[in-house]
């Protein structure tokens, strides 16, 4: 390892004040981002969407399980090798246990994927993953929330922007039909009804990582993006590919 710079305490004391006065004002300003996604105003779900899990078929108000918040992790399917998204599989390994969710905020935290449920459940077995996994096969969910892309279900959309603005700005794997995206989207309940509070994609489903957080505490920081994060059960193979059965 390569330490650039060696101080005496006094100097590295110095530089970490100075850091930690950035770190205060960082951490002020996304406290203040916070109460204002808090503060955003809630619109009724109309549609009723049927997924597909454990138990068959379930609608959206029954992902609650009972409970007054639901977090919808917005899995991406890889439908041309037929396995989930590599990044995807990065962000769930960095999920909170569940019981803090469940228990201690009222809120359920599920994972959601356009591919049929048989495939899905067989992937949570081989990653190992305890958050509960459902499908959205053959329903407008994914479109309507646009984490899935089909012109002829719904205007393309991502994070935001339009086809047109996707393509200029060269991401057309988010623009082409048939492709998925990931995201993530809160929703509440109340006296039966469903509300959708928040959604984002990109960037701002980032939120989740704490790989990173622990890392960015590192002089090495992250030392790759998080597509070069192979799938945990192939780390050491030399193909990139796990040996599961």
């Amino acid at each position: 390892m390569n330490i650039s710079r060696i101080a005496s305490r006094q100097e590295w004391l110095a530089a970490r004040l100075d850091l930690l006065a950035k770190e205060k004002a960082a951490s002020r300003e996304l406290a203040a981002l916070a109460k204002q996604r808090r503060a955003l105003p809630a619109v009724p779900v109309e549609k009723d969407y049927v997924f597909e899990g454990p138990d068959g078929a379930a609608r959206l108000i029954d992902l609650f399980e009972g409970r007054s918040q639901l977090i919808v992790y917005h899995f991406m399917w890889l439908h041309d090798i037929d396995e989930g998204c590599p990044s995807c599989s990065f962000a769930v390994d960095n999920m909170p246990n569940p019981i803090h969710l469940n228990e201690g905020a009222d809120t359920t935290l599920v994972l959601v994927s356009r591919a049929p449920y048989p495939r899905l459940s067989r992937f949570k077995s081989r990653m190992g993953w305890q958050l509960p996994f459902y499908s959205s096969y053959g329903s407008d969910f994914n479109y309507d929330f646009h984490v899935s892309s089909n012109d002829s279900i719904a205007p393309i959309e991502y994070n935001y922007k339009d086809k047109a603005t996707l393509l200029r700005e060269g991401l057309d794997y988010v623009a082409t039909d048939g492709a998925d995206g990931q995201g993530i989207s809160v929703f509440v309940r109340d006296a039966g009804r469903v509300f959708h509070t928040y959604s984002a994609y990109g960037v701002g489903a980032d939120v989740m990582l704490s790989t990173y957080r622990f890392l960015d505490l590192t002089p090495l920081g992250r030392q790759r993006y998080i597509n070069e994060w192979p799938w945990h059960d192939t780390y050491g193979a030399s193909d990139g590919h796990a040996h599961h059965h």
